[in-house]
């Protein structure tokens, strides 16, 4: 195994705790790693739910490590399995990956090893491991443990559903006394039960970490200038690698090539670019350190570069379980990281189109419209979002987190009694099938053709709303569909219909009050005269180059060259050298002999002895 490895202190006396401190270059778990790790190289099946950058990988590396055989990790992407080999590689570790993109030699070559027992993790794609050769050739070896990776795949009511993954329940039968864990990020109690049912882990165990990624900072705001607001952000972050979603294909394209005119090195991922497109789009991400990668959902699961400064969200994601596995790309290292989201009306009638357009059963999309609707409430509450984050999976946070836009400006809310009369009254005198820019036209006053025409200008409703303007009416509408009190017609491309009765009615009448978030623009105003009540909360802090010194700064940046030409030589990501979070502990610690430079978190006994003299140089040259 991996473990015959030399090192320089004291040693572990605990296999697991020998794993983790020599080939990993950490001295103490986090969290429920230790428990979870024991259970399984104990024999026990496991579901781990654990956000992305908590740690999961290690609870099924070390029990591979330290358990006799060969362990299969079962894995959806053919990049993910190979960002992880190298990464294993680069720690000592015997890891190889059996996929499509092989040659015959290759293949050929790596069965020859398997059979020989020169490999620890073998990574396999669902659809690979399931082929008849690949279960006979693995009935013929030790096997110590299967690794089921972005279990939630198996999900047939999830957001990354791949019908292989149903397949993988046979492993129970075909190998009885091999421990199997499943690991995801992402998983809401009718996922969570769905996953240990198609699994057949009921008699295993279920870890449920933490969701909270305290190093993110959330902010959600409505449309007004959708790319000023997107630049307004990104020049905030210039140099930095990101990632911004987008729904179609062709805003991807259109986005990306808007984000170099304006001076940003932007790359384009959807499923409809060729595959050697993709692919060094892929790899130019994962290599350079201020790519952003422009992409539809088709680009991200199980990306494991750490330094992702941000994710955007230019369009409304699908549900909150999508919209928290994709900002989870963002801060892996554990640094800070931010997540912006922007969303408007025409995003929410174009997620609902599209579930009303799939063959889904009845069951399946009235599901989807709840997540929906669950998403709205996240945009529009002016709770801390975090809070609204971690309560959607079940988990309570006390108290407001300090570092989301609803905390560093709480917004203002208004009794919004009259205002929603108002627009709900146009809706009824309108007929029920006409969208906002028609409804907050009327409500304004404004007498276009089309008003003219329809003689809208002879309704009560026409010109009583000049309190707002067109933008802050559409913001106030948006709110309404987001309380239920509208809803989208469909079929009038888009029209507002009055929502259920027992909703909108008690507002119409003037029996219930509404709290609104007040418009975008007048809070702008409120804020100038001083009228916002600031933020009372906590704020986050962290080791990050952002608190280093003159001469730390110097110094990281000239680690990071280091970094840079040492993986330019070996055609690998920077990161599976060193993570920043390394990096830093070195500008700070300072280090002058290989011993200490052991002691410094990442920095493992395979990573000592390749880079440890290059790095140390650097330091002190």
């Amino acid at each position: 195994m991996s473990l015959a490895v030399a090192h320089t202190h004291e040693e572990p006396v605990n296999p697991a705790q020998k794993a983790l401190r020599h080939v990993f270059g950490f001295n103490a778990f986090r969290g429920q790693q230790a428990e979870i790790i024991d259970h399984v190289i104990g024999g026990g099946d496991a579901l781990v739910i654990m956000p992305t950058g908590g740690g999961k990988s290690l609870c099924y590396q070390i029990p591979a490590l330290c358990r006799q055989g060969m362990a299969v990790v079962i894995s959806p992407l053919i990049a993910l399995m190979r960002d992880q080999v190298e990464a294993l590689r680069q720690l000592g570790v015997r890891a190889a990956a059996l996929n499509s993109s092989l040659s015959a030699y290759d293949s050929g070559r790596l069965r020859q090893q398997i059979r020989l027992g020169e490999i620890d993790l073998l990574y396999v794609a669902p659809e690979r491991l399931l082929l008849d050769g690949t279960m006979a050739m693995l009935e013929e070896c030790q096997i110590g443990l299967f690794a089921i990776d972005e279990a939630h795949c198996v999900s047939q009511w999830g957001h990354d559903f791949r019908p292989e993954y149903l397949q993988l329940a046979q492993l129970t039968s075909r190998f009885p006394h091999v421990p199997r864990i499943a690991l995801t990020a992402t998983a809401d109690p009718p996922t969570r039960a769905e996953i240990i049912t198609r699994l057949n882990l009921e008699q295993g165990r279920v870890f449920l970490t933490s969701f909270d990624r305290p190093n993110i900072d959330y902010t959600i705001e409505t449309k007004t200038n959708a790319r000023q607001q997107m630049l307004d952000f990104l020049v905030k972050h210039r140099n930095q690698s990101g990632i911004i979603y987008c729904l179609s294909r062709a805003k991807v394209e259109k986005t990306a090539a808007w984000l170099v005119d304006q001076g940003f090195h932007a790359l384009p991922y959807h499923a409809s670019l060729p595959t050697d497109q993709r692919n060094h789009h892929q790899d130019r991400f994962l290599k350079e350190e201020s790519i952003i990668m422009v992409a539809t959902i088709a680009f991200g699961m199980g990306i494991d570069k750490p330094d992702v400064r941000f994710v955007v969200h230019y369009d409304l994601p699908k549900s909150i379980e999508s919209y928290y596995q994709e900002t989870g790309r963002a801060g892996r290292d554990g640094l800070p990281a931010k997540a912006y989201m922007l969303y408007g009306a025409e995003d929410i009638m174009t997620l609902r189109s599209m579930i009303t357009r799939n063959d889904a059963p009845p069951e399946r999309q009235q599901l989807e419209y709840q997540r929906l609707q669950s998403l709205i409430h996240l945009c529009l509450s002016p709770q801390c979002r975090r809070q609204l984050l971690l309560g959607y999976f079940g988990e309570n946070l006390p108290n407001p987190c300090g570092h989301c836009d609803n905390c560093d400006h709480p917004p203002i809310c208004f009794d919004g009694m009259i205002a929603a009369q108002k627009a709900l009254s146009c809706v009824m005198r309108t007929g029920q099938r006409f969208g906002t820019g028609h409804l907050c036209d009327i409500l304004i006053g404004n007498r276009t053709e089309k008003i003219i025409e329809r003689q809208h200008d002879q309704l009560p409703t026409f010109g009583i709303g000049p309190e707002y303007n067109a933008d802050q009416w559409r913001h106030l509408y948006l709110q309404l569909i987001g309380r239920g009190l509208l809803e989208m017609d469909y079929d009038t491309h888009g029209g507002l219909r009055l929502g259920t009765p027992e909703i909108y009615r008690p507002v119409l009448r003037g029996e219930q009050s509404l709290s609104l978030r007040t418009p975008p623009a007048l809070v702008k105003k409120f804020r100038a005269k001083g009228s916002t009540p600031g933020n009372t909360t906590g704020t986050f802090t962290t080791t990050n180059a952002d608190n280093m010194n003159d001469n730390e700064l110097a110094l990281f940046e000239r680690l990071r060259q280091t970094r840079r030409q040492l993986a330019k030589d070996q055609n690998v990501p920077p990161y599976v050298i060193f993570h920043d979070t390394t990096l830093i502990a070195l500008c700070q610690i300072r280090p002058q002999t290989l011993a200490a430079m052991a002691e410094i978190p990442g920095i493992g006994t395979a990573k000592l002895d390749r880079y440890g003299t290059p790095f140390l140089t650097a330091l002190w040259e």
